[in-house]
């Protein structure tokens, strides 16, 4: 490694430990506040928390939107092999889809306790305030379809949003015009950007909204919260994990006639690279690699599925939204039923698509959702000291589901070549199919 990589890895060493450093500074000073400060630190506090609640609702629509229709419709609109990107697609939509319903299964076994809350506390007021659900299923799916553009962006309703953003992107991706669609794919990728900058700005101060989100749990907890089931919530998400990686994604394997133990012990130097980088973009060189030289996958297939698997395969991240929006609005008093969970399946299954590329990605993800249904998301701060763990979990689950996907399309391919061998004797055949492979791959930049 060179005087300048060593140079850059210290440099991303020390901001990661100045990052910790003013987390840990939060949360203490958070603690200390709402146990010790007086009137005018804790109103402080409560200003805090509100700002950020507040920007949180400016960047969560728009942030969710403009991900799904990018990332839609540069699938739709991509050249070179449709049949490996289809693969890919129903793969990840599948396991992700898997990953999203073992959370809800886990959730009814754990039901993890909500906390208590004592009587005229800020808390109960702001519960209170929450519209009360009385609408018939009926009423919702029909409410769930937009008949204005604009409504549902107004008045946050995330499964219109979701919904509109699906068919923009899918339209945008059948237009004829090659040109037109580039160009309006480039504007909401600009648009994209803007809003990532913006959101970087929103990190970069989250320290100062840890601040407030502690003081008032603690305040909370000093009238009377009952923190306990946290405990509940954190066995649900790790669990919820465990089981997607281990027993799940395993079984897709073996449907599809692979080893997941040999798979696994191939990518393990990946999985490890992810756990502790918690970052599966960073991973992608060492997963490549990993996939090709000890998994035998084709290079055409790796370097084609697993970028975009990086980009839009993200188990972990549907896992920790549902049962982290679940688990608010379960505290919130917003009644949870079988269609509020069928629901929420759908809605974590499409938002942890359209994460790719948000800073802090299903933490904030999962803030801006909550707080664009105005649902109190002051929990979010006792969630985050432990997030770093479930975020390791996260990455190596999603670098893990990646790799089953590209092995089970690598699969797929080998078995489209045997099967042009066994239509023609013709060795030109074999390489025919492997060079439009190749040729169609290559011209493909997810």
């Amino acid at each position: 490694m060179s005087e300048i990589d060593n140079k850059e890895e210290e440099a991303r060493l020390n901001r990661r430990i100045v990052v910790i450093c003013l987390y840990a500074l939060a949360i203490i000073l958070g603690v200390l506040n709402g146990l010790y400060g007086n009137e005018h630190t804790i109103y402080f506090a409560d200003v805090i928390s509100l700002i950020f609640i507040r920007l949180f609702k400016f960047v969560a629509i728009p942030i969710i939107a403009v991900s799904v229709i990018c990332t839609i419709a540069s699938a739709n609109g991509a050249g070179g092999n449709r049949l490996m990107l289809k693969r890919v697609l129903v793969y990840t939509l599948s396991t992700t889809i898997a990953a999203a319903g073992v959370a809800a299964v886990l959730y009814n076994i754990y039901s993890p306790a909500s906390f208590s809350v004592q009587p005229g506390s800020s808390m109960a007021d702001e519960m209170a305030d929450l519209p009360a659900g009385s609408m018939s299923y009926v009423d919702n799916l029909i409410a769930t379809f937009p008949d204005n553009l604009i409504a549902p962006f107004v008045e946050g309703k995330v499964l219109s949003v979701l919904l509109i953003a699906l068919m923009v992107g899918v339209a945008i991706g059948r237009m004829k015009d090659g040109k037109a669609r580039e160009t309006i794919v480039s504007f909401f990728a600009g648009f994209q950007q803007i809003l990532f900058i913006m959101i970087g700005w929103l990190i970069r101060i989250l320290p100062l909204g840890i601040f407030g989100f502690i003081t008032q749990c603690v305040v909370e907890f000093k009238s009377g919260v009952d923190l306990k089931g946290l405990g509940g919530y954190f066995a649900t998400v790790i669990t919820a994990n465990l089981v997607q990686m281990f027993l799940v994604l395993p079984l897709f394997l073996l449907f599809k006639g692979l080893n997941p133990v040999r798979i696994f012990r191939g990518m393990l130097t990946a999985l490890m690279v992810a756990f502790f980088s918690k970052s599966s973009a960073a991973t992608l060189p060492v997963t490549i690699k990993c996939a090709e030289s000890r998994c035998g996958v084709r290079f055409y297939v790796s370097r084609f599925v697993l970028p975009i698997c990086t980009t839009i395969n993200m188990n972990g991240c549907a896992a920790f939204i549902f049962i982290t929006v679940i688990y608010l609005m379960q505290n919130a008093g917003i009644e949870i039923t079988f269609g509020t969970m069928l629901a929420w399946i759908f809605i974590a299954t499409v938002a942890a698509i359209g994460n790719a590329g948000v800073p802090m990605g299903c933490f904030f993800l999962s803030m801006s959702l909550l707080a664009s249904m105005d649902v109190p998301i002051m929990l979010m701060g006792l969630i985050l000291p432990i997030y770093n763990v479930i975020d390791m979990l996260e990455t190596s689950l999603n670098v893990w589901s990646d790799s089953c996907v590209a092995n089970m399309v690598n699969r797929d391919v080998d078995n489209n070549i045997q099967s042009s061998y066994r239509k023609s004797s013709d060795p030109n055949v074999i390489a025919g199919e492997k060079a439009r492979i190749t040729d169609s791959s290559s011209s493909v930049q997810p």
